[in-house]
C-alpha cells in the first residue's frame, strides 16, 4: 500500500487528506499525516477482526468488498505540522458525518461559530472561578439533548478530584451555558445511567442545577484561556 517514493514523500512533507466512498463521492475521513499515513487505513482494515472494526474501518471493508477503492485526496500538501493541524481542524468542520473520531485541533474554541457567536465569546466578561469547577466542553454531545444531560455522564475523571466538585459547568465554543451540582458520581454504566453505552471506566453525576447565585457568577462568562480544552480532553479542572 506504500504508494509514496521516498522522492516524493520528500516534497509532500506534511499534508491533509480525505478519505473517499466512490459508490457516492462522499468524504467519509478527514486526517494528516507524512510518507505514507493515508494509506495506513487500508492496511489497518486489511487486519482488523470484526470486533476491532470502528466505523471508519467498516466503510472501507465494504467498499473493498464491493470491488472498488477508496479514492485518496490529498487536500494541501507541503506544510508544517501546525498548519497542517489548522487545515485538518477546518476539513474536518466542513464535512459532517464523518468517522474521526475526534475533533480537529481546537475546534472547540475556534471552529465553525455564527457570527453573532464569536461577538459574544469575545465579548462576554471572563469568569473568575469562586468554586472548584469542573469544566466539561459539550460542544457534541449537547446537540440532541438538554444540556443537564449531555454534560452529566460519561467521562474520564479522577474519583478524587470528581469528589471535591463544587459545581459542574457546561461549556459550548469557549462559553459556560450552565452550571450544575453533583450529588452523586458513580460508575457510566447502562444501570446506572439507562438509555446509554455501558462505560463502567468513566463517570457521571446525578444532580441539579445550581441556584442562581452560582448561575449569575458563571453563565455567560467566557472561559479563561489558562483553561482552554485540548483537542482530545473535554475536561479542565479549575484548582
Amino acid at each position: 500500500m506504500e504508494k509514496f517514493s521516498s522522492e516524493v514523500v520528500k516534497h509532500v512533507n506534511d499534508y491533509v487528506y480525505r478519505l473517499i466512498d466512490p459508490r457516492n463521492g462522499e468524504t467519509f475521513y478527514v486526517g494528516r499525516g507524512i510518507g505514507n499515513r493515508l494509506y495506513a487505513h487500508i492496511r489497518n482494515e486489511l487486519g482488523a477482526s470484526a470486533d476491532e472494526e470502528s466505523d471508519k474501518l467498516k466503510r472501507i471493508r465494504s467498499i473493498r468488498l464491493a470491488g472498488l477503492e477508496v479514492v485518496h485526496v490529498i487536500h494541501r500538501h507541503g506544510m508544517d505540522t501546525d498548519t497542517a493541524k489548522e487545515v485538518e481542524a477546518a476539513l474536518i468542520d466542513a464535512y459532517p458525518g464523518l468517522t474521526n473520531l475526534m475533533a480537529g485541533e481546537s475546534s472547540g474554541d475556534r471552529g465553525v461559530m455564527h457570527a453573532d457567536e464569536i461577538i459574544e465569546k469575545y465579548q462576554a466578561e471572563q469568569a473568575n472561578f469562586q468554586h472548584r469547577a469542573l469544566l466539561i466542553s459539550v460542544n457534541r454531545s449537547a446537540l440532541d439533548r438538554s444540556l443537564y444531560e449531555a454534560v452529566r455522564s460519561a467521562w474520564k475523571l479522577s474519583k478524587k478530584r470528581a469528589a471535591q466538585t463544587e459545581v459542574v459547568l457546561a461549556s459550548q465554543k469557549g462559553v459556560i451555558r450552565g452550571a450544575f451540582i453533583p450529588h452523586q458520581w458513580m460508575k457510566a454504566t447502562a444501570e446506572n445511567f439507562p438509555g446509554r453505552s455501558d462505560r463502567p471506566d468513566r463517570l457521571g453525576f446525578i444532580g441539579e442545577e445550581a441556584p442562581n447565585e452560582i448561575k449569575n457568577l458563571y453563565v455567560g462568562k467566557r472561559i479563561p484561556e489558562e483553561f482552554k480544552f485540548g483537542t482530545a480532553n473535554p475536561i479542565r479542572y479549575t484548582w
